[in-house]
């Protein structure tokens, strides 16, 4: 993993730089990342006081791009630095290793960032290596007692899950219908993900009751499938994916307002578009 010299480990705090910019999911390097060039994220990191990119932001557990994807990494990291705005990186299931608990407390805690990865179970239910290995999906969250109460216990199993079960790269490439196939096969697949997109957000509010009770808000990427929802009496956020099918979202905390909207993507530049919302906090 590329060393961590000038990231702000995770912190359980909200005297974070702002304005406060989220970012999910870029999958640095990854076959069909929409992400060609790190230049291009330039203006989405322009103006901000801190960048939290929350998960998945490079691909450390796929052998065949990991270097590359080190490098595009390190770019981005010269970039933020270049904008003058400070980064924290947060785990997610394929870069489990950035130190720290694994999420951000805004707002004195009534805005939770974590990747997602902890909302369900399984972590990935869709994911071809939990399909095909339920049982050692189970002794995991044995070797974690404490998981069910304990949020650094449910992110470290997250994080263990991750590196249990990494995702196999299927080479079945870029073209729309090569990505269909890989969302379709096995035939399960295909279900768990419809399951995990229809009840991500039901999932976000019960992780918030049980881990972060004085949470209002949830801000999380990992399901690559962009949204807003009030379920339990709090506000969940997805940020979306640079990955099809899901569209790339931002989210930006700042002087009491909670902001998202849309991204607006091009190979060599990606703006902030549309603002969808607003909320103050």
């Amino acid at each position: 993993m590329p060393h961590s010299s000038g990231i702000v480990e995770s912190p359980i705090i909200s005297t974070l730089k702002q304005p406060v910019r989220i970012l999910s999911d870029l999958h640095l390097a990854h076959q069909v990342s929409r992400i060609a060039r790190v230049s291009a994220l330039r203006p989405l990191v322009a103006g901000a006081g801190t960048v939290i990119f929350n998960g998945d932001t490079w691909q450390e557990l796929t052998i065949a791009v990991t270097k590359r994807s080190a490098e595009m990494l390190e770019e981005l990291r010269h970039l933020c630095a270049e904008e003058g705005c400070a980064t924290v990186f947060l785990p997610g299931n394929h870069d489990p290793s950035w130190p720290g608990p694994g999420w951000v407390e805004l707002a004195g805690g009534r805005i939770i960032v974590t990747h997602g990865d902890s909302l369900m179970p399984d972590g990935s239910p869709w994911k071809r290596e939990v399909l095909a290995n339920r049982q050692q999906v189970l002794d995991l969250w044995s070797d974690y007692p404490l998981a069910t109460t304990d949020p650094v216990q449910r992110l470290c199993l997250a994080r263990a899950m991750a590196r249990a079960l990494p995702t196999q790269e299927k080479p079945f490439g870029r073209r729309l219908w090569q990505q269909v196939r890989d969302a379709v096969y096995p035939p399960q697949r295909a279900l768990r993900i419809l399951q995990a997109w229809w009840t991500q957000a039901a999932a976000g509010a019960n992780f918030c009751k049980c881990y972060f009770p004085q949470a209002e808000v949830l801000i999380v990427g990992h399901f690559h499938r962009h949204g807003c929802w009030r379920k339990g009496g709090r506000l969940v956020i997805n940020t979306g994916s640079f990955m099809h099918p899901g569209r790339a979202h931002w989210v930006e905390w700042n002087d009491g307002w909670l902001r998202r909207g849309m991204i607006d993507e091009a190979p060599d530049e990606c703006r902030l578009g549309k603002g969808l919302n607003a909320w103050l906090l």
